[in-house]
């Protein structure tokens, strides 16, 4: 995906009081940062935000981290809190890659996975969002009792990604092929903007949960 560069996402980013810089500092205080003892609750890629954005409408007793590695994507979602600002989110313009650099063992609650990047090329996929690499730092971070929700409209990296959880000795907790056909896996689902596009144009979407 070619991403068109935005000149005023970095000083936006910079300047605003929902994205965190200085984010090593925080290691094992993120609570602190929000000033309560809430759940902490992680979207990563989390793109405009939409999501995420729902979710901390719906549950203010619940803290929120976005994780986005492109600053001309998570402008978007700054220009949205701008309009509807919410206290108990906060963004991250990082790689996911240096999760266990800024979390402590069980700092985290919950992380959720939207429509990762399927890196198609074998070659890649260490980098894929769902790969065994990837869920050895899920849980370095992630409370004993914690989840990740994972969803894509891509059916190659689903089945990927169900071979590399039970691999890593993952638990898949729920799983589907068609969610918006699962009466009981999509109550109470929340849509990103791509789940909204892909299943707009006919195609299923996938969702596993999983835990240790």
């Amino acid at each position: 995906m070619r991403l068109r560069n935005i000149p005023a996402a970095a000083n936006a980013i910079a300047e605003s009081e929902y994205c965190i810089l200085d984010y090593t500092e925080h290691k094992g205080e993120w609570k602190k940062l929000f000033g309560n003892n809430h759940p902490l609750v992680m979207e990563i890629g989390m793109g405009k935000g939409r999501f995420l954005m729902e979710h901390a409408a719906l549950h203010p007793d619940i803290n929120y981290l976005g994780v986005e590695r492109y600053g001309s994507v998570l402008y978007r979602a700054l220009q949205k809190m701008e309009e509807h600002p919410l206290s108990n989110i906060r963004f991250l313009c990082i790689d996911a890659e240096i999760i266990p650099e800024i979390f402590e063992r069980e700092e985290l609650d919950y992380i959720y996975l939207n429509f990762s990047d399927p890196w198609p090329k074998d070659r890649h996929a260490k980098r894929r969002l769902t790969s065994r690499e990837y869920l050895r730092r899920y849980d370095n971070v992630l409370k004993k009792e914690g989840r990740i929700e994972f969803k894509t409209d891509n059916r190659p990296l689903f089945d990927f990604s169900l071979e590399e959880a039970r691999a890593a000795g993952w638990k898949i907790d729920a799983c589907t092929y068609d969610l918006h056909n699962d009466e009981k896996m999509r109550k109470g689902n929340i849509m990103t903007e791509y789940e909204e596009k892909f299943s707009s144009n006919g195609n299923p979407i996938c969702k596993m949960i999983l835990s240790r």
